[in-house]
């Protein structure tokens, strides 16, 4: 009885020292449960070995304007208007000096798109259709209210009876309008 309850005690005293070991990181990593991983700053990445798609292309000479890019002036007139060059319209000269109507030549009035309200309008409506989503729908359900009041039938044909009984004026007096009354916050949730 004594070597069997001795044997449980030295079972559990290796057991003991077996998890406290393995709390230790030297202990983990020799008996292989540590994880390896690769250091990211020996990793190399290297381009893939291939050749360009046409064989012609030269490097350009240092210095020389870039095809792609084209001229400065260019490049600034097409951030400013937004578009490239297009067909002329006439600048009216009415009321206009010289000057301003070079001025208004050279800012590019004369290639104005006469069609830019309809286009304005179709990516504003294109906008507005996108904005709903179903974030939208999802927190305000409800139908908004009517714009504007409604006219309370039976009170404004009594009010016209008497202004006429009186001989009054059809639009003296307050027409009688329904009023609408404020919903609780949680009103018509359940």
């Amino acid at each position: 009885m004594r070597s069997i309850a001795r044997a449980g005690r030295v079972a559990f005293a290796g057991l003991l020292i077996a998890l406290t070991a393995t709390g230790c990181s030297e202990t983990r990593s020799a008996l292989g449960w540590d994880k390896q991983v690769p250091d990211e700053f020996a990793v190399v990445s290297r381009a893939p070995l291939a050749l360009p798609p046409d064989y012609s292309l030269r490097p350009p000479a240092p210095g020389a304007v870039r095809p792609q890019e084209g001229t400065a002036r260019d490049m600034a007139r097409q951030s400013l208007l937004g578009r490239s060059l297009g067909p002329t319209t006439q600048i009216d000269r009415a009321g206009r000096s010289a000057g301003e109507i070079v001025l208004l030549r050279q800012a590019g009035a004369d290639r104005a798109d006469p069609e830019i309200r309809s286009l304005v309008n179709r990516e504003s409506a294109a906008l507005a259709a996108a904005s709903e989503s179903f974030t939208d729908r999802l927190l305000f359900w409800r139908d908004p209210a009517p714009a504007g009041v409604v006219v309370d039938a039976a009170a404004e044909a009594r009010r016209l009876r008497e202004n006429q009984a009186l001989g009054r004026a059809v639009n003296e007096g307050d027409t009688p309008i329904i009023q609408r009354r404020q919903r609780g916050l949680l009103e018509g949730l359940f």
